[in-house]
């Protein structure tokens, strides 16, 4: 008798602990579900300044701004959308495909090589405002990184392209970081041999001016 109480005992703990292992994978589930909703995706989307050219994938800036945010305390997971030699135009034709990650914010880099190549401010304007249109339908918080135009294209290219981010700004009503390469640009000890992309001390450089406005936008959400 008292050998069956026992074997009984042991079937009827046994039957309580397998009969409860799905209650166990649920609330496992509901606990990572609520750190993957707490945690603020970053999509970092620009050209090769975000992409890391030159540099290794832990040097790039996605990665050294996420663990910068990281070590300041957010919870935050940050996207590399950066593609070498992008323009507006080419990033305005991949965003709808680079915002499948459904990120919560979007850090816009993108223009250099517009300048570079010379190509109209009104066209980089038009471009730029149906990015943070688009940006708006979607719902996500913005930081828009402005850029300035090369000194040898002139001061009239200088003006208008160096001041429409400012514009766009203010027309979408979004955060502006004035100047991506701020700090870094024509300091040779920050930048690689070309003197255009920087290198692994200049992105540390740029995290460390940028992620003040990163953090901010995040915390709004918190």
């Amino acid at each position: 008798m008292l050998f069956r109480s026992r074997r009984s005992f042991r079937y009827g703990l046994r039957s309580r602990l397998f009969n409860g292992l799905p209650w166990v994978t649920a609330l496992l589930f509901l606990a990572v579900s609520g750190a993957k909703a707490s945690e603020t995706v970053i999509l970092a989307f620009g050209d090769s300044l975000t992409a890391g050219y030159g540099l290794t994938a832990a040097e790039s800036f996605p990665v050294r701004l996420e663990r910068k945010l990281r070590a300041d305390g957010l919870a935050v997971r940050v996207i590399n959308g950066g593609l070498s030699g992008d323009t507006t135009s080419g990033g305005l034709s991949r965003l709808d495909w680079a915002l499948a990650d459904k990120p919560d914010l979007v850090v816009v880099e993108l223009g250099a090589n517009d300048a570079l190549r010379g190509i109209a401010p009104e066209v980089t304007r038009k471009n730029l405002d149906s990015i943070l249109g688009k940006l708006r339908d979607a719902g996500v918080r913005v930081l828009l990184a402005g850029m300035r135009a090369p000194p040898n294209l002139g001061d009239d290219y200088a003006r208008v392209f160096d001041g429409l981010y400012a514009d766009l700004a203010a027309k979408y009503n979004v955060a502006l970081y004035p100047f991506f390469l701020d700090g870094v640009a024509a300091v040779p000890a920050l930048n690689q041999s070309d003197g255009m992309h920087p290198n692994a001390a200049g992105i540390d450089t740029i995290v460390d001016r940028i992620a003040p406005y990163v953090a901010r936008l995040v915390d709004d959400d918190s």
